[in-house]
């Protein structure tokens, strides 16, 4: 790669700039969620309420005492949860854990009647209020499905919390009710209706606020979440696109997967020049940018101290998935973070590739029956494509996607035949057929994306599970054969993750160490796909690229990797909607959007 950044491999290194992440605020969240535990158990268990303080606060009414139990549970369960948003340095965390304390510790002395849980409470509120600066991060983006969630867990959470409380009072038990009988009792307890279990005394009472507390609490979180005004995740605008486009016609020709930068599901920041720009998505706290900045290799510095400074603002924890050598170079060195390899591209080069030979053996033949079996392909420019044939190549891509939810974040555009991407190309098998489908001859299609000026980068695969094995391999085959035409030199194909470990593993003499990792690659290919991407990409005789991802901390890496499952597609944590309602949403929008880029173009 050229640029003023030498290309060398990032190191796995840290830079020490102060501590990171901050202390305090991680022994305060951690401190918060042992006290919302005390809080509950003050709440919950009858034997936490005796102290030497008891006989000193029988002077306090007696209704007092099932009301501070549900207070001291409320508590408790709000310190818990808002324990994760302090760690992270949330603003809104710690306003209401300041409220929170306060009220637990009235409830802990009330109920149970101890100085010492009054003590542990204020303690926490005493760095809170002196260390108040550094909780300043802005809120997530945010969603309506964050309240489903919480209806979920937080009701399975009462359920489970509801059950102890009703079968932690055996003295005052009255008989011996059965589980069904316990959990029934619950349920109405949670919507403030009397069950059927009864106990002796003021225990009921007790029981009964506490059960009531948790439905209040459920019920109230919930609707907050649902009414609360929502900041949906950010997208990018008409002039961000615009700025991006700019800089991909200068500096496209860096990095292979530059054009996925356009996915208009990320955001972007520039750098302070103009010249630099860094896309991301933020998902479940995680900032997660994929590939090299775009643009100048000069001006990346500015557009990552931009990224850090976003990161910073709102407590994300900063990521990039698939940077390249160069890519990761810089990262490391202007933020400190860590790189690790993550996988190899495949890079075809148009010049080298032939169907000759004994390596191309099986490629070869396999192309050869399909044509013998009536095949045909074609190859051209999205904008040499007419209307009609270019809305059933996105209804068949569509359909023929096989999962709910389209996948892909690094290396996928998410959409097919917008006018403003008439340089990707479009490879499509044909098969005349005695019953026309619905897609009429078309069997398969292949997507690029631009890359550079001669490149083209392969964005998806799609195929008629009717049509012949091998539609994927005719097609890379006539993509490659046609480049020459469309004046490009070099394709990109399909990213292997952990690929040198699947290669130097079935190797003579890998140790067992290495062979027992190659094990697990090959047994977790059965959901993800690693071990098939690289078997079918080493077909075409590619040279591989190294791409890694850059991390701040090792103990991130299992949230990252979770976060980059979400973005790609493979963990949806959302609800979708039934087919027939997708389509009707999203196609009559994408046919909107090109009838309307068409019109002023036209005009």
């Amino acid at each position: 790669m050229s640029g003023g950044v030498p290309s060398r491999s990032p190191r796995v290194r840290r830079v020490l700039r102060g501590p990171r992440p901050e202390a305090v605020p991680v022994l305060v969240a951690r401190a918060c969620a042992v006290v919302g535990l005390l809080d509950i158990a003050a709440g919950v268990f009858p034997r936490f309420r005796h102290s030497r303080m008891h006989t000193l606060a029988e002077v306090l009414p007696g209704a007092l005492g099932p009301f501070a139990a549900a207070l001291a549970l409320s508590a408790g369960v709000l310190l818990l949860l808002l324990a994760h948003g302090l760690r992270r340095r949330k603003r809104r965390a710690w306003r209401a854990a300041v409220v929170l304390l306060p009220v637990g510790a009235v409830a802990q002395f009330t109920y149970r009647h101890s100085p010492v849980g009054v003590l542990i409470s204020l303690a926490l509120l005493a760095p809170l209020l002196i260390h108040r600066d550094q909780f300043k991060a802005l809120p997530d983006p945010r969603s309506r499905w964050r309240a489903l969630a919480n209806f979920v867990l937080m009701g399975a959470g009462s359920l489970f919390l509801g059950l102890v409380i009703v079968s932690v009072h055996p003295k005052t038990l009255v008989g011996d009710p059965s589980l069904a009988d316990r959990i029934t009792h619950v349920l109405y307890g949670l919507f403030g209706f009397e069950g059927p279990v009864d106990y002796q005394g003021n225990t009921s009472w007790t029981v009964a606020f506490s059960l009531g507390a948790l439905g209040l609490l459920t019920a109230i979180t919930t609707i907050y979440l649902a009414f609360r005004p929502e900041h949906p995740a950010a997208r990018l605008t008409e002039d961000d696109e615009a700025r991006l486009r700019a800089l991909l016609d200068k500096h496209g020709g860096r990095d292979s997967l530059g054009h996925f930068a356009l996915r208009r599901d990320k955001a972007v920041v520039f750098s302070p020049s103009g010249k630099a720009a860094v896309t991301y998505r933020v998902v479940s706290g995680v900032m997660l940018a994929s590939g090299d900045p775009i643009g100048d290799v000069e001006a990346w510095p500015g557009a990552i101290e931009r990224f850090m400074d976003e990161a910073k603002a709102h407590s994300w924890t900063p990521a990039v998935m698939g940077c390249s050598e160069t890519g990761g170079e810089v990262w490391t060195r202007e933020t400190g973070l860590d790189a690790l390899e993550l996988g190899d591209e495949a890079v075809v080069d148009v010049a080298d590739f032939s169907l000759a030979g004994r390596a191309m053996r099986n490629v070869r033949q396999m192309v050869k029956r399909i044509e013998r079996a009536g095949y045909e392909t074609r190859v051209r420019r999205v904008r040499d494509l007419g209307d009609a044939e270019l809305e059933r190549v996105r209804r068949a891509a569509d359909d023929w996607r096989g999962t709910d939810t389209e996948r892909g974040f690094s290396m996928a555009l998410g959409r097919i035949g917008d006018l403003a991407d008439g340089d990707c190309l479009i490879a499509t098998a044909h098969k005349a057929d005695e019953q026309p489908g619905e897609y009429g001859d078309l069997k398969a299609i292949l997507h690029f994306v631009p890359w550079g000026g001669d490149g083209a980068s392969l964005d998806l695969m799609r195929r008629d599970r009717s049509a012949d094995p091998g539609m994927n391999e005719l097609l890379i085959v006539a993509a490659l054969q046609a480049a020459p035409k469309f004046g490009i030199t070099r394709v990109s194909l399909n990213f292997a993750m952990f690929r040198s470990a699947l290669a130097r593993g079935e190797k003579i003499g890998a140790g067992p160490v290495l062979r027992a990792w190659r094990g697990l690659l090959v047994f977790l290919s059965r959901w993800f796909q690693i071990e098939s991407l690289y078997k079918f990409n080493a077909k075409f005789q590619p040279r591989w690229e190294p791409r890694f991802v850059v991390y701040r901390a090792s103990g991130d890496l299992p949230r990252i990797g979770f976060a980059a499952m979400q973005a790609e597609g493979f963990v949806n944590l959302a609800l979708p909607l039934p087919r027939f309602l997708r389509r009707r949403r999203t196609a009559p929008r994408a046919c909107a959007h090109a009838v309307a880029e068409r019109d002023v173009r036209a005009a």
